[in-house]
């Protein structure tokens, strides 16, 4: 099984479920988006770092939930503020924290830290579903997709 293609995330440093996750993400000269993103002035960009946050999220949900739901998506991103730039070489520290839950959406407090200083933050509502929800011929792609998300995240844990 490989790795995410669009994996934002470098290592989960920790993780306590219900509460909250730290995880580690570094930006490398030879990323792909980097030859076109500002070309002269080589930054990831925001979107990505904002992908990064969504992604911790949905680690903290799958470890609190057990991996219960095999489709997370991104709901809402309110008050998304970017305060510096990321370049290569540099590490953000990400971590989110568990607001509020119910059985369908997570409102979560997250933010990228580069060493003291906030590079992004934001407030994120993350939908929980499953495919046999929409479609009951679909439970065996649950199944795979919650088992794969299993895979990474030992890699991720064990980096």
């Amino acid at each position: 099984m490989t790795s995410m293609r669009f994996r934002q995330l470098d290592r989960i440093l920790e993780l306590v479920p219900g509460e909250r996750i730290c995880a580690r993400r570094s930006v490398h000269a030879d990323e792909d988006y980097l030859r076109d993103h500002f070309p002269l002035f080589k930054v990831m960009p925001g979107v990505l770092m904002l992908e990064g946050l969504f992604q911790a999220s949905c680690w903290l949900i799958r470890g609190t939930d057990s991996f219960r739901h095999s489709l997370l998506t991104l709901n809402e991103a309110r008050n998304v503020k970017f305060a510096d730039f990321m370049e290569p070489g540099q590490t953000m520290e990400i971590t989110a924290e568990i607001l509020k839950s119910d059985d369908k959406t997570v409102t979560l407090k997250a933010s990228g830290m580069k060493g003291d200083v906030v590079a992004c933050s934001a407030r994120l509502i993350v939908g929980k579903s499953n495919m046999v929800d929409k479609n009951a011929d679909l439970a065996a792609l649950d199944g795979f997709m919650r088992e794969s998300m299993r895979q990474e995240m030992k890699k991720l844990q064990s980096s």
